[in-house]
């Protein structure tokens, strides 16, 4: 499980358990029912924050997904950040029903980082890229630059990122999680042949969405 998540699904076993305490000493309905409750969301937590183990493909000049989901949009337009240039932006939508957990695309230096707040519209729109609380990452390697941006949603409230700008990071490390649904945008600069379509469902750290050329 991820650690993130650790907090959460303890604090949940504890309410539950206590809730479950006071219905043995008062047969309280209420409690019993409240205590099945925090249980089952406990339950639902540990699911949520799962952690499987990934393994990223040995090939040259692979750009890996950064998350889990579906791919909800493909796109191009111009990054003024860290390519300054024309992109193409890969954009995945993970539900609840995803792993949370984050990966780096490419082994690299971050070297541009900026969290932008912003509203909380429902992450599947496309003007979730732009409008809602992000954080913006930039990661160069051997010249080649790309940006990912981890996205809330209209649940997911709270962006976990590990990095900053001077880490240098490997392709398929874990950097990250977005709690309870959320986004993530992928801007892959011109010398990348974009390998995946609109509705693919890829795997963090694993699936190849692009590959240098």
């Amino acid at each position: 499980m991820a650690k993130e998540g650790i907090g959460i699904v303890v604090g949940l076993l504890l309410l539950a358990a206590t809730l479950f305490l006071g219905f043995i000493a008062t047969e309280n309905a209420i409690l019993k029912i409240s205590a099945i409750v925090f249980f089952s969301a406990a339950l639902f937590s540990i699911y949520f924050f799962r952690d499987p183990v990934r393994t990223s493909p040995d090939i040259v000049g692979a750009v890996v997904s950064p998350a889990d989901g579906k791919v909800v949009s493909i796109v191009k337009e111009h990054d003024i950040h860290i390519v300054k240039g024309p992109v193409t932006r890969v954009s995945i939508f993970l539900s609840v029903f995803n792993v949370h957990v984050n990966r780096i695309p490419i082994s690299g230096k971050i070297n541009f980082f900026r969290y932008k707040k912003g509203a909380f519209i429902n992450a599947y729109k496309k003007d979730a890229s732009e409008v809602n609380e992000q954080t913006i990452i930039g990661l160069e390697s051997d010249g080649n630059k790309i940006v990912f941006k981890q996205i809330a949603g209209l649940i997911a409230r709270r962006i976990v990122c590990h990095v900053r700008e001077g880490n240098v990071v490997t392709r398929g490390e874990k950097f990250g999680i977005i709690k309870f649904g959320s986004r993530m945008d992928i801007l892959l600069p011109e010398n990348v042949e974009v390998k995946v379509n609109v509705n693919d469902r890829v795997k963090g750290g694993e699936s190849v969405i692009g590959v240098f050329v």
